[in-house]
């Protein structure tokens, strides 16, 4: 597998399109919230909105990269990573949000994705990264536990059961 994280460019435009059109199809949400919160087919607007870059209404400056596994030279997935947390992230949200494309899941991509995630947190000062995932994604709960993931506990959020996973990186 020989995988990077890449920071999206124009370059990189068919790569995000076929990816987000893959996800689409499916019905499925997709995640992270962050590759999804504008429309993609408006490419420069996109690009130029993908990151936040300062605090404002409860949203944090944020960096989101794009899984390429360059062998085949497609995007498999993306990570977003919250530079720090508010109280609310704190509890149901967490520094790092993490997905991967349907056809590309169960081949190993998200443990390591997340793996080359915790080398950027730790190069933005973050020595503790805090990940949550829905109880019934066992998958990513896999994920996080072999990145070193240690469960604190679980809260309800909107009827829904989150596990939060603290992630050591001193």
């Amino acid at each position: 597998m020989n995988i990077q994280l890449v920071k999206l460019t124009k370059a990189y435009k068919t790569h995000l399109e076929d990816m987000m059109q893959e996800w689409t199809g499916t019905g499925e949400k997709i995640v992270p919230y962050a590759i999804r919160k504008n429309d993609y087919h408006n490419f420069d607007y996109y690009l130029e909105n993908l990151e936040i870059t300062q605090e404002t209404d409860g949203k944090v400056p944020d960096t989101t990269l794009f899984c390429l596994d360059a062998d085949r030279n497609i995007f498999v997935g993306a990570v977003n990573i919250r530079h720090y947390l508010t109280k609310e992230m704190l509890v149901h949200s967490g520094h790092i949000g993490d997905g991967i494309r349907p056809t590309e899941r169960r081949k190993g991509y998200a443990t390591a994705m997340i793996g080359l995630a915790l080398k950027e947190a730790k190069k933005l000062g973050i020595s503790k990264v805090l990940m949550v995932c829905d109880k019934n994604n066992i998958g990513s709960a896999k994920s996080i536990i072999n990145n070193g993931g240690i469960l604190e506990n679980e809260v309800e959020v909107d009827g829904v059961v989150e596990q939060r996973y603290w992630i050591d990186l001193v």
